[in-house]
């Protein structure tokens, strides 16, 4: 251990959890006022009217939603609880019936190396396990926010962790768990080349890493050994695209076979997945879009990380949703690509064992049901990524310095652009949500931000109003960029409606018979509910030099997905959405480069 790691473990990585402050539980009344307000700038007259009766009477005394918010409460007090939201978060991610291939999975395309593909690879892995050895011992210092500790829970999900799909509710195989106690004692990887798998061991017996040497050689093997596919039908990563249903019925179909139990443990097991491509995209953005949802059977999307290296050395990641956000794999990626492979081999003490011999992972696939399913799966899905439209948007002489230097947050400055660009390319503005990260709170993860407030929409109208002089304009940009930053504050601070009122409604579905609610209550009905969770823009960040593009899919029909880079002097944004809404995405991504020059002259000094 060097200097440097000796002084971090004297605060070790998990060592602050139980000293963080709770999640804040607003009160009842809290949220519902706060929900008026955020909903409001969406509402006709008479859809505010209608969604104000519905409040008031989910606030009677002893009305479903006071009985509902006392059970929470009660919920928040029990003993082992760590969060009010401890059973929100599994109901949102685990809960979903969808796909989570393209719809909840991200990715991150990393700055290019100048590798080629086999070293790249083999640097991605060195890194990787340094991490593992780091975060092991919890010689992982915890991440600070000007001077908060972070929650480190995630980093307990980065190794060895598998989404396992469900009939009704997907769980998760992971260690540090009642079933798999600490850290993970699995010594292998699963490699995918043209659709097939195979076991690295990438630790040696004593549970030191092979050294960069060893792993590039064992890389090599791989891809000899997966020079010819595998036949249609018979590359099961397929699966981890259907419906989790579906994909659920389809595993214990699995399962059924001789040797598939020992296959899929291997899988579920592995410290992570590599993908090694045999193509390279033909640009950027075909690069973002092979992240996103790239397949030929080369995915399990079920694992919570994914290292997707092209065959010209670009590389990337593509990172499972349910129990790891943005933040913490910007922090585990940075720790990777901030030091060289070989500083990261001589201090995880990486050593030269032999080359780790690929093994084949197999599976019995003799019933023709199961070939049927995987090549109806890798069909549907090739079909689903073709009817997503996305583009890029990049801006190299704008940036964070930018607005900062024009007296405007950058996140204000940019969301502001996106609403104007919105309303210029569909004629309207539409609720738009951004996440917000909460992890000084114990178990904290995000927080749901909507975006258009009344100053938003007031800076959207003057914006285009011909009778709206330059200064009138700058006093309505200022106005919506502070009223972005409070808001933004009260979400940090915890004191946002959405996620709360949320929870009641799934208190409701599923102890409502026992609670005497057996209807869902009429505010989850209203227009206003309805109007502010229909996104018609998902923003999130992701600032880190390490990354080129960040990006996700859309949230709804009609949604475009808004992932973007901000960093001090580069602007980068992923656009998608399905191919309906390509004509007005491709507009509003006109629309935003005019957006950012025009606000930028705006507030110019001696505009």
């Amino acid at each position: 251990m060097n200097t440097s790691e000796a002084t971090a473990v004297a605060v070790t990585t998990f060592s602050q959890e139980d000293s963080l402050p709770r999640v804040p539980l607003p009160t009842l009344e809290a949220s519902c006022e706060r929900f008026l307000a955020w909903c409001a700038p969406l509402l006709t007259a008479a859809e505010r009217t209608e969604t104000e009766a519905e409040v008031a009477a989910f606030l009677r005394p002893d009305s479903p939603g006071r009985v509902l918010h006392r059970a929470l409460e009660q919920y928040d007090a029990t003993d082992g609880v760590h969060s009010w939201l401890d059973t929100f978060w599994p109901y949102r991610y685990l809960g979903r019936r969808d796909r989570i291939a393209l719809n909840a999975n991200f990715f991150f395309l990393f700055q290019d190396s100048g590798e080629e593909q086999v070293s790249r690879a083999a640097g991605l892995v060195t890194g990787a396990l340094h991490y593992k050895s780091r975060l092991d011992r919890e010689a992982v210092p915890p991440v600070t926010q000007r001077g908060r500790p972070q929650s480190m829970v995630q980093n307990k999900y980065l190794f060895s962790t598998t989404r396992i799909p469900g009939a009704e509710l997907d769980t998760v195989r992971s260690p540090y768990s009642e079933a798999w106690p600490g850290p993970s004692d699995a010594r292998h990887i699963v490699v995918f080349h043209r659709g097939a798998m195979f076991r690295l061991d990438v630790l040696g017996a004593d549970g030191v890493p092979h050294s960069p040497e060893d792993l590039r050689a064992g890389l090599r093997a791989v891809m000899k050994a997966g020079t010819e596919p595998p036949a249609p039908g018979t590359s099961v990563g397929h699966l981890t695209t259907m419906a989790r249903a579906e994909w659920a019925a389809a595993r214990r179909t699995l399962l059924a076979r001789p040797g598939n139990t020992e296959a899929l443990n291997t899988v579920e097991t592995a410290l992570f997945c590599l993908s090694l491509e045999d193509f390279a995209p033909a640009d950027t953005q075909a690069a973002c879009d092979e992240l996103l949802y790239g397949d030929r059977g080369n995915r399990w999307f079920d694992k919570a990380v994914t290292f997707v290296v092209f065959a010209d050395g670009r590389a990337g990641i593509n990172v499972e949703h349910c129990e790891l956000d943005g933040t913490t794999i910007l922090s585990f990626t940075d720790a990777l690509l901030g030091t060289p492979a070989d500083e990261h081999a001589r201090r995880s003490g990486a050593r030269t064992q032999g080359p780790p011999v690929p093994e084949a992972i197999t599976f019995d696939l003799d019933d023709e049901t199961l070939r049927s399913r995987a090549r109806s799966a890798a069909d549907a899905f090739a079909q689903y990524g073709h009817d997503t439209a996305t583009t890029t948007v990049s801006f190299e002489d704008f940036g964070a310095d930018t607005a900062k230097a024009l007296g405007v947050s950058p996140d204000a400055f940019v969301q502001a652009a996106y609403q104007l660009a919105h309303q210029r390319a569909k004629g309207h503005l539409g609720a738009t949500y951004e996440s917000i990260a909460t992890r000084q709170y114990r178990h904290g993860r995000t927080e749901a931000m909507r975006v258009v407030t009344p100053e938003m929409q007031d800076f959207v109208t003057a914006m285009d109003d011909p009778a709206a002089d330059t200064k009138a304009k700058r006093t309505a940009l200022r106005a919506a960029a502070g009223a972005h930053v409070a808001r933004a504050k009260e979400c940090q601070a915890g004191q946002a409606p959405e996620q709360h009122l949320w929870e009641l409604e799934l208190i409701q579905r599923r102890r409502g018979a026992d609670l005497g609610v057996t209807e869902q209550p009429a505010l989850y009905r209203t227009p206003g509910w309805l109007k502010m969770r229909d996104d018609y823009l998902s923003t999130s960040s992701a600032p880190s030099a390490n990354i080129q593009y960040f990006g996700f899919g859309s949230t709804s029909p009609r949604c475009i997905g808004v992932a973007y880079v901000l960093l001090p002097t580069r602007f980068n944004v992923y656009l998608s959405t399905p191919r309906p809404v390509a004509p007005q995405m491709h507009t509003f991504a006109t629309e935003l480069r005019r957006a950012i020059t025009e606000l930028r002259d705006l507030l110019a000094p001696g505009a």
